[in-house]
């Protein structure tokens, strides 16, 4: 092509592109004047639709292209970390026997150069039909309760290139037995190397989680849709659509299978009648097959680094929930220590003084032993500023406190009978009761002496009247006056 040749294409397209602008003008032209020559009700009417199509149009274009949702990132956690926190746990007696095992079946497991992968779904998906369709020499059962995995089994099978691998077959979520259940499921899915993931249908909200939970532990992982033979080819095709989209960035693969098993069917008879036929149906798993493969294939000294991670980032999860409890466990103990404390300061003064919070020292020392209990640091201004503050709120909500221990007192025959004294030294239960369970909660949560919100809490466990909490105080009240009263006794004599 010569040089003058294409000059005169590049000519030719200039043109055809300077009239179709001016087109493009006259006639955006001659539609504002047929606009505004209509009546003025039209043209609003116009105009709204308008604007309501350019905002349809913008969030379309805004749905298209907005950056996609972040995975939580994994957890980055260090075993030396996590040994220091279970030691520390070991020492204030708290049973860590199930994460101490965790740890030592993580050593095993590295030490072995076997591939696990963990089939994981929701129960009557067909997990264990599929394990006997991939290791057709596993033994596995089933009942009418709803799920057949009880516990977690172990079986080994053979891919296509010859290699071994070592499945596990977890309890279903959602089976009968709950929690338990799935904490054995998801702990096993973490020590995996890879997992399966099995559906028999468009995910579930809870489904969804579930994934969304394994992909930001960064497992490796195949979404296996069961039962695929009940759909014809367009059908199964949307379904493998919709769960590529639900799983996208998480899954590796999403792969229609049929596991097989066993069916029932009503067959007709020649005299008329039917009878029950079972029949086994001929799985054909081989794309999932293909896909393990595939995902298996760097072996298990190259998935190592991420299962350990894996299994290190939920022991750090689950050792911040049993620091959780055990924290809480504490801050009961407290709690119930100075209230005791209360109750017996207020037994040797009987009579009530105007300012409900007269023992300020006891509180000062409970708002100090929790706050160390918490690792929190606080002054002795912030403790005063709280104690100000609660005093304040105890001002106006006195007459609220002595009614609720007045009721609650009456609930137990011989204490409502027994005078101011009792009443009072109840009342103070119920106050530093909800004092310490106003302020546990606020440090537990804020991480640091929040007066405005450990006074809300405050304000609203004083008016709590559950059965259990005032029938716990009433106790406490009831052993700590017997107590008082025997040593009075004895101090007679």
């Amino acid at each position: 092509m010569t040089f003058r040749f294409r000059l005169a294409l590049a000519a030719i397209a200039a043109l055809a592109l300077i009239w179709l602008f001016f087109a493009v003008i006259e006639r955006a032209l001659a539609l504002m004047q047929r606009y505004l020559a209509l009546p003025l009700a039209l043209q609003w009417l116009l105009g709204a639709v308008l604007v309501l199509f350019a905002l349809a149009g913008l969030m379309l274009l805004w749905w298209l292209l907005r950056p996609r949702r972040r995975r939580r990132a994994l957890k980055v956690a260090d075993r030396a970390d996590v040994e220091n926190r279970l030691q520390r746990l070991r020492e204030r007696n708290v049973d860590t026997a199930m994460l101490d095992r965790e740890l030592i079946e993580l050593d095993r497991r590295k030490q072995g150069d076997r591939v696990y992968v963990a089939l994981f779904g929701e129960i009557s998906t067909g997990k264990s039909t599929l394990i006997r369709a991939i290791a057709p020499h596993a033994l596995t059962r089933s009942d009418a309760r709803g799920g057949t995995t009880r516990e977690v089994q172990h079986v080994d099978a053979n891919l296509p290139d010859g290699r071994r691998l070592t499945l596990a077959d977890v309890p279903g979520s959602r089976e009968a037995g709950g929690e338990a259940h799935e904490h054995i499921a998801r702990q096993e899915a973490l020590r995996a190397h890879a997992v399966i993931y099995l559906c028999a249908g468009d995910l579930t909200r809870t489904q969804v989680e579930e994934v969304r939970w394994l992909g930001d532990f960064g497992k490796p992982l195949v979404l296996a849709l069961n039962k695929a033979d009940q759909w014809n080819e367009g059908e199964r095709s949307l379904i493998v659509k919709r769960l590529q989209q639900q799983t996208r960035d998480i899954a590796a693969t999403v792969v229609a299978i049929s596991a097989g098993g066993s069916e029932r069917f009503e067959r007709p008879l020649v005299d008329g009648g039917s009878e029950q036929v079972e029949r086994q149906r001929r799985p054909s798993i081989e794309p999932l097959l293909h896909a393990l493969v595939r995902l298996t294939a760097p072996g298990a000294s190259a998935l190592e680094p991420s299962r350990e991670q894996a299994v290190l980032a939920g022991l750090h999860e689950s050792t911040g929930s049993l620091e959780s409890a055990t924290r809480t466990a504490d801050a009961e103990k407290i709690v119930r220590k100075y209230a005791r404390r209360a109750i017996i300061g207020a037994l040797a003064a009987v009579a009530p003084g105007s300012d409900l919070v007269i023992q300020g020292a006891l509180a000062a020392a409970l708002t100090r032993e929790l706050a160390t209990l918490y690792d929190i640091r606080v002054t002795d201004v912030q403790i005063e500023d709280f104690l100000q503050q609660a005093r304040l709120t105890l001002r106006t909500g006195s007459s609220i406190v002595l009614a609720i221990a007045g009721n609650a007192l009456k609930a137990f025959p011989g204490l409502g009978t027994l005078g101011g004294g009792v009443l009072h030294a109840f009342a103070y239960a119920l106050i530093f009761d909800s004092m310490g369970r106003a302020l546990a909660a606020s440090l537990a949560e804020r991480k640091t002496l929040d007066q405005a919100d450990a006074g809300d809490k405050l304000k609203a466990l004083l008016t709590e009247a559950s059965a259990g909490r005032m029938r716990q105080l009433a106790t406490l009240t009831a052993d700590a006056w017997r107590e008082r009263r025997d040593l009075d006794g004895q101090s007679e004599r």
